[in-house]
């Protein structure tokens, strides 16, 4: 059972790196305004949905990855409540990005549906 459990975290975390780029980018595609790292948390967690892979911790790396991608820039402000914010917004390059990885995902989405559901391979 061990090695299942391997496999299948090794699986997830795969798949997981992608999936929280994707949706980090749709988030701040989304945003009125710039958002920072435990703001766009907070805005996952009141949407009700289950963002196990999106712990707070795991959002900072992917959203430096994107800023050195050229996809987001950033902005230090200070906070009256704390230490500096950082406020990340998506640029044009990460929309045009954006808009390929959706039809990436739409892509892959259809073709893992059809074949877990026992549908065509081809």
């Amino acid at each position: 059972m061990e090695k299942t459990d391997k496999s299948t975290k090794k699986f997830r975390k795969e798949l997981n790196s992608g999936i929280v780029s994707l949706i980090l980018m749709a988030i701040l595609d989304g945003a009125a305004e710039p958002m920072y790292g435990y703001q766009i948390a907070k805005s996952l967690e009141a949407s009700g949905r289950d963002v196990a892979m999106m712990k707070q911790g795991a959002l900072y790396p992917v959203l430096r990855s994107l800023e050195g991608s050229g996809l987001l820039v950033s902005r230090v402000e200070p906070s009256v409540s704390g230490p500096p914010r950082r406020y990340y917004e998506i640029t044009p390059q990460g929309r045009e990005t954006l808009q390929s990885w959706i039809e990436i995902w739409n892509g892959t989405k259809r073709i893992v549906k059809s074949v877990l559901e026992g549908g065509s391979h081809a």
